[in-house]
């Protein structure tokens, strides 16, 4: 008798098994089956076409690639933020830091503009959160596209948000002004806030996205249109590395930041306090537009240049007051802002 219910017992773990493995298998072909509807959607989603058959083949393996790891990431548990697909996930590692960042990191100058200089850090304690969208200091998201300027639309938004700060008035003012004028910069190759400041103070100051509109290419510098300034800084400095510093600066304005953007995690997140894979070196150029804290924890709040459907319509919560004081992505190591 105990070796008939052994038996059974053997069988029928036999038949559990088998069905479990038949039952795995399906829904990996089901997925495998699903991938080119999946990427047939995605591509009417974003408008993405490809010049031939092999292209398309070559995009949907990438796209695949991306999936997985996305579906990996958000189903095993335990993280305070998610990733999703986005416009990015048919291009290669390098293809997306060549195509949609921009920060020149090796060109910044070695001894940065002491924030002292032009404008004390402020007294006294800051507000334990604070919020410059909801502040009316942002105008809606924009979109670099593939075009390495990620520095001119980090520049004009820390200015749009003092400029408002100011005068109450939030002008909506031209990034392609600042790819085709500003030549300490290298345009759709990448450059520096702080240069774009330099080049607005110079310029007496620098026009509306209405009057020099977005190109996503370099081109010639408009005289006539360089010259309609509607927005004016005076100065402009530099943080002092370091999330305290960032912290009392951005307690009075959006700030211009260096962020280290290429890692898997940051390039596909969609939502949540990011704490993930930023990438290994300062590569794009975001503004901080504020800070705060939520049930997964303290957080500063930037703004991207990457359209309204990368992060969470546009912007992202990232990690504050990590385990380096420079900030996670290293965001507090090279900050500038505007001063009017």
């Amino acid at each position: 008798m105990a070796f008939s219910l052994k038996s059974e017992f053997i069988v029928a773990l036999a038949l559990i098994l088998n069905a479990w493995a038949w039952h795995a298998t399906s829904v990996r072909t089901l997925h495998e089956s699903n991938i080119a509807e999946q990427h047939e959607q995605w591509m009417a989603k974003y408008g993405r076409t490809y010049k031939d058959q092999g292209e398309k083949e070559k995009r949907r393996a990438i796209f695949k690639k991306h999936l997985q790891f996305i579906e990996d990431f958000n189903a095993s548990g335990n993280r305070t933020f998610k990733l999703g697909i986005n416009q990015f996930s048919d291009l290669t590692d390098d293809e997306f830091i060549q195509s949609h960042t921009g920060y020149l990191a090796s060109k910044q100058v070695k001894s940065r503009r002491n924030a002292s200089l032009s404008q004390q850090y402020p007294s006294g304690d800051v507000p334990e959160s604070i919020d410059w969208v909801e502040k009316g200091a942002a105008n809606p998201i924009k979109d670099q596209g593939q075009c390495g300027s990620c520095w001119a639309f980090s520049a004009v938004a820390a200015v749009e948000g003092i400029t408002q700060i100011k005068s109450g008035k939030l002008p909506v003012l031209s990034e392609q002004q600042l790819i085709d004028c500003d030549t300490k910069n290298n345009g759709c190759e990448g450059g520096l806030p702080d240069d774009a400041f330099q080049y607005i103070i110079q310029n007496q100051g620098i026009t509306s996205e209405d009057t020099y509109t977005y190109q996503e290419r370099d081109g010639t510098c408009d005289s006539t249109k360089e010259a309609q300034q509607v927005a004016q800084i005076t100065d402009f400095a530099d943080v002092q590395p370091g999330e305290d510093k960032l912290l009392k600066v951005v307690a009075q304005q959006p700030v211009s930041v260096g962020i280290a953007a290429s890692g898997q995690e940051f390039r596909h997140y969609s939502g949540g306090v990011f704490n993930g894979d930023c990438g290994e070196q300062l590569d794009h150029a975001v503004v901080v537009v504020g800070y705060g804290t939520s049930e997964e924890g303290k957080f500063w709040k930037i703004r991207n240049s990457w359209g309204e459907s990368w992060g969470e319509d546009g912007y992202m919560r990232i990690q504050r007051g990590g385990e380096s004081s420079y900030g996670l992505c290293g965001l507090a190591s090279q900050a500038s802002y505007p001063i009017a």
